[in-house]
């Protein structure tokens, strides 16, 4: 660790950060510090830094908008990465978009529509950034985003760019395997023109259709269960009386029963403690086993 940290700082001199609390940097507002933290403003500086890990044995977590984790209280350990502005550029080519790993996918849907292009209205309201939703293949409304991608452009655990075209991905529910573990760097879609005020119509509709049932307000990180085949999670949360149910500081919302929120203070653990909870009582009550869709990183 003292090696990387001293090859890091040589090159990138204060802006790598020792002990950084991670909790300001995700949705939850939950997380211990990492050891090094380092944001990198383009491809060549990843590429140097997912290297210099790897030449002395460090382990690398890239953090996107942090929306869809749960950071241990203890924190996380070895290299912590995050993709600066140079990272959010969403550049537009004939019926297809170009979108930068860490832009905001509700600004990506809005270029979009802006554009005259259909394909990716499902996703106005998803919290994060492209490149995390690529890597959960987020969706929401029937629709993937595993439907509108064209190629994905990364960088390899041992510091090689590359770039892969959709045949080369396998994508599942809420899951995409890429080889190599790859940092996404970018995300190109193919989409089809579309008539605008249709679908600026179709986005204010999805829009209002969220804001209706979820969580707002208090800092959560979305869904906390995958839907069983089949099922929905919220509905058998909330069948199972699991609703409101509370651990320290965090809760099942009152109004989504598939989002734990942070009341205020709450730690890692007490999310935990809520999704083991609820697994067991789902489990015992339906016999249906839920999977998490909120990843668990860190020390825990």
């Amino acid at each position: 660790m003292e090696n990387l940290e001293r090859e890091l700082r040589a090159r990138f001199g204060s802006r790598l950060k020792l002990n950084q609390p991670l909790a300001p940097h995700t949705s939850f507002r939950i997380g211990g510090p990492a050891d090094l933290m380092l944001t990198v403003e383009s491809e060549g500086e990843l590429c140097a830094a997912l290297d210099a890990a790897h030449r002395h044995r460090v382990p690398v977590f890239c953090l996107g908008g942090g929306t869809n984790v749960l950071v241990s209280d203890r924190g996380m350990r070895g290299l912590v990465l995050k993709l600066g502005p140079a990272f959010a550029r969403i550049e537009i080519d004939g019926a297809r978009i170009r979108a930068g790993g860490a832009a905001i996918f509700r600004a990506l849907v809005l270029t979009a529509v802006e554009a005259g292009l259909t394909g990716l209205e499902f996703a106005e309201g998803i919290p994060g950034t492209v490149g995390g939703g690529l890597l959960m293949n987020a969706g929401a409304f029937g629709s993937e985003m595993s439907a509108a991608v064209a190629t994905v452009r990364g960088v390899s655990r041992t510091g090689l760019s590359k770039t892969l075209r959709k045949d080369q991905l396998r994508f599942n529910y809420r899951h995409a395997a890429l080889p190599e573990e790859l940092v996404i760097t970018a995300v190109e879609f193919a989409l089809e023109p579309g008539d605008k005020a249709a679908l600026r119509a179709r986005v204010a509709e999805l829009k209002a259709k969220r804001a209706a049932r979820q969580p707002a307000g208090a800092p959560n990180a979305g869904s906390v269960f995958k839907n069983p085949p089949g099922l929905f999670a919220a509905r058998l949360l909330e069948g199972c009386g699991l609703k409101n149910q509370r651990s320290g500081m965090a809760a099942f919302s009152e109004r989504h029963a598939n989002f734990i929120v942070n009341l205020g203070g709450a730690k890692a653990a007490d999310v935990r403690t809520l999704i083991e909870k609820a697994q067991a009582t789902v489990r015992a009550q339906t016999g249906v086993q839920l999977e998490p869709e909120v990843k668990l990183v860190g020390e825990w």
